[in-house]
């Protein structure tokens, strides 16, 4: 009867786990909000529950409050605690950062990336998916259904989102992008004299190739009010254009989170025009994808978790994580003829594709 009660209050605990796991989410962006992480920072690493209130502005009476989300925070990771002295009444305990908050300091911080998955805008729709999986095709996708645009209608209206959803990828990108030119860089880009970074945002990612292979000619291509924005004299070339009715021409074509905002179909136009822009295989041609692909990489329950959750994130905007299959379909439905898949990027890998 005991195994079968702790059984019980097991699944339960489980339950509770994935039902709660929104207040976990609520308490970060509480902690990216008020900059708890740069408080801690600015006090040499290590801060307290005052100091941690005097900088965020928290009043006294609500201190108590941020000792609870402090606690929460401490609990999942983000934060760690450590005992200065003789603890007076909770006083002397010094919040630390851990690896996690660490990604939410400095200048390659991922704070955009966060706040932009946080926006109520992005995690609301997500309420409506039980009804809106009962509804016929066609219908708005989820993001549509609960904001009245489409995701690209409100990067387009809207600057303040434009700039956040920009800021968001490029913070991103620069924290990716070390790994692949510091580590895969020489054998990917070798014999590359040019590359175009498709629907490439701010350049982040030309930028990390540029400065590791000067040599290379690095173009961006994204909508003309995206390129405007671009910061210029930094040797990269921005050009204004649609993805989904040419890709100008080099020896390589760059993706990077990209085709997976995007539904099969699309996939396959995208990845025809590039195929247009680059030589045969035996020159040098190819189109290099960074993205998802499910099942790939590292085997831990984590691993495997995120991938099919940012799957189903990606799900309210029409878009879609893949398999090796599904991207096998639609890379030979595309007209390419070979495709290498080089998993060394935590949930992410480097797709080579060739002609």
């Amino acid at each position: 009867m005991a195994l079968a009660s702790q059984a019980l209050h097991d699944a339960q605990l489980d339950l509770w786990q994935t039902t709660f796991a929104y207040v976990k989410s609520m308490a970060l962006k509480s902690a990216i909000d008020l900059g708890i992480a740069e408080t801690i920072q600015h006090h040499g690493g290590g801060a307290n529950l005052s100091q941690i209130a005097t900088r965020a502005m928290v009043p006294p009476a609500k201190i108590p409050c941020l000792s609870r989300l402090m606690r929460v925070l401490t609990a999942t990771g983000v934060f760690s605690t450590q005992q200065a002295g003789i603890a007076i009444c909770g006083e002397e305990l010094l919040y630390t950062l851990t690896p996690m908050s660490r990604l939410l300091v400095g200048s390659r911080n991922q704070v955009p990336f966060s706040t932009l998955v946080l926006q109520p805008s992005a995690f609301s729709s997500l309420l409506e998916l039980g009804g809106w999986l009962r509804r016929e095709l066609p219908q708005p996708c989820l993001f549509q259904l609960g904001n009245g645009h489409t995701l690209w209608e409100l990067a387009d209206s809207d600057p303040a989102f434009s700039a956040l959803f920009n800021d968001a990828m490029s913070s991103d990108t620069e924290l990716i992008m070390d790994v692949v030119v510091n580590e895969l860089g020489e054998a990917l880009f070798h014999g590359v004299d040019s590359l175009i970074d498709v629907a490439g945002g701010h350049g982040a990612a030309a930028h990390a190739i540029l400065k590791a292979f000067p040599h290379l000619k690095c173009s961006v291509l994204d909508l003309g009010h995206v390129v405007s924005d671009a910061p210029k004299d930094t040797g990269v070339h921005y050009i204004a254009g649609n993805m989904f009715e040419t890709v100008p021409p080099a020896s390589m074509i760059f993706l990077k989170s990209v085709l997976h905002d995007w539904g099969h179909e699309e996939c396959v136009k995208i990845l025809k025009n590039c195929k247009e822009a680059i030589p045969p295989r035996d020159q040098g041609g190819k189109v290099v994808i960074l993205d998802i692909v499910v099942g790939a990489g590292q085997s831990g329950k984590k691993s495997r978790e995120m991938q099919v959750v940012f799957d189903l994130f990606l799900m309210s905007i029409n878009g879609a994580e893949r398999d090796e299959n599904q991207w096998k379909k639609i890379f030979f439905e595309a007209g390419f003829r070979d495709y290498k898949i080089t998993p060394v990027l935590g949930v992410r890998s480097i797709i080579e594709v060739y002609p």
